[in-house]
């Protein structure tokens, strides 16, 4: 009764439990438990099991057989458990002289594959790799093969079926601007493919040889930031698509080159101290939705922007550009920004009319967000999350794996 519970607890099929070693730190049998430090099953073949060659040819006899160690999950308070396995070779007409198979045990691998899933399913978590390999009890380097091979076998070749809108923007990979490109299916939020740079010859590439022909005919619009890479790459492989652009990239650009440029130019210009105390801590104060403003806030920018006219017009111009893309008719947005932009060019500020130029030239990609209300806002909350994985793995010398990572976190299909 206790063999067959042994036998059906360690569920090796083919193999029977032939006798158990408990081995203390200097690898000697004990019977003491406090000293047991290492545990080994010795393992035997059922008579009548047939030897499987890797080609998939079975024979019931063999050419030799050696022993071999495999790590095996922890069990009860030991967590060093090995399995010693009978490893019998068989003389194959094709294959000559090999290693039988075993479905249970990785090629060339020296654990068992119930414990890489442990593993695998470890690192899922937000974790790193010296944790997981602290509470499994293994290297390093082992659970990052174990993860890596567990990743690309699940992600690799990527899906890209029913793919119509896509976001592409940046990421940091690591410092002084070394950036990465993150592409992805908007309408099912999932990463699609992570490219190594944001030049615009490797994100062709990758249109072009990972998502291929087929896959870009059916791609309609693309949401994006101003990065003229983004746009050539987007123009040359597909060009039946769309350019949408990216609300939140848009704002942004208007806050740091009109917002923040005439508040630190008014700034200089002040004329008296009252001036020079309002200006003073203001940035964050401007750039602040009113609806986000809080305590003093809302009289402290009262108080500014009647001081100070050139700061009223942009702040005021800015509030009114975001109703710009909550129009669902081009020729109604068309011309509600006919008179936007009138009011921008007759301000008679140089970096208010500055942008309103360079948003005339690029009007049809904000046109196209009535037809395709897409955005990439999704990828920004991603862009921290891929903070939070590079944080935890004290960053990543091996970028294939980095980018493994990012695209296991969103790859499932979760439609918004």
């Amino acid at each position: 009764m206790q063999d067959n519970v042994i036998q059906r607890f360690i569920g090796i099929q083919g193999h029977t439990v032939r006798a158990i070693h408990f081995l203390d730190d200097k690898g000697c049998q004990t019977e003491d438990e406090n000293k047991v430090t290492e545990l080994i099953i010795e393992l035997g073949r059922l008579a009548g099991t047939m030897f499987r060659c890797s080609c998939g040819r079975d024979f019931t006899r063999y050419y030799d057989v050696r022993e071999t160690l495999v790590r095996d999950l922890p069990w009860g308070p030991w967590q060093n458990v090995y399995l010693l396995v009978p490893r019998f070779r068989v003389n194959c007409p094709v294959c000559g002289v090999a290693t039988e198979e075993l479905e249970w045990i990785p090629r060339r691998c020296h654990y068992t594959s119930r414990l890489a899933q442990a593993v695998a399913f470890a690192c899922r978590e937000v974790r790193s790799i010296s944790a997981i390999a602290e509470a499994f009890g293994l290297s390093w380097k082992t659970v990052k093969q174990i993860d890596k091979a567990t990743l690309e076998a699940r992600l690799n070749p990527p899906r890209f079926d029913n793919v119509r809108h896509l976001a592409v923007d940046e990421f940091s990979i690591k410092r002084k601007h070394t950036y990465g490109t993150i592409l992805l299916d908007i309408d099912n939020n999932r990463v699609l493919w992570v490219c190594r740079t944001r030049e615009a010859e490797a994100v062709m590439d990758v249109f072009r040889n990972v998502f291929g022909p087929r896959v870009c005919a059916g791609i309609e619009a693309v949401s994006m930031d101003w990065w003229p890479a983004y746009e050539k790459a987007v123009s040359e492989a597909m060009p039946h698509a769309e350019v949408v652009w990216d609300f939140f990239h848009i704002i942004k650009k208007y806050n740091s080159e009109v917002l923040d440029r005439v508040r630190l130019d008014e700034a200089r210009n002040c004329q008296s101290e009252a001036e020079l105390r309002a200006m003073k801590k203001t940035k964050f104060l401007l750039l602040k939705n009113r609806s986000n403003l809080t305590a003093e806030e809302p009289a402290r920018l009262k108080e500014l922007l009647a001081i100070n006219r050139r700061l009223f017009v942009v702040y005021i111009l800015r509030d009114a550009l975001k109703k710009l893309w909550s129009y669902k008719y081009p020729q109604r947005a068309k011309e509600w920004f006919a008179g936007w932009y009138r009011r921008a060019i007759g301000s008679r500020i140089p970096a208010l009319k500055r942008f309103a130029q360079k948003l005339k030239k690029r009007l049809h990609g904000i046109l196209a967000h009535c037809r395709h209300p897409i955005h990439t806002g999704v990828l920004e909350g991603i862009n921290n999350k891929v903070k939070v994985i590079k944080r935890v793995a004290y960053g990543f010398r091996d970028f294939d794996y980095f980018f493994l990572k990012i695209r296991a976190h969103y790859n499932e299909v979760t439609p918004l």
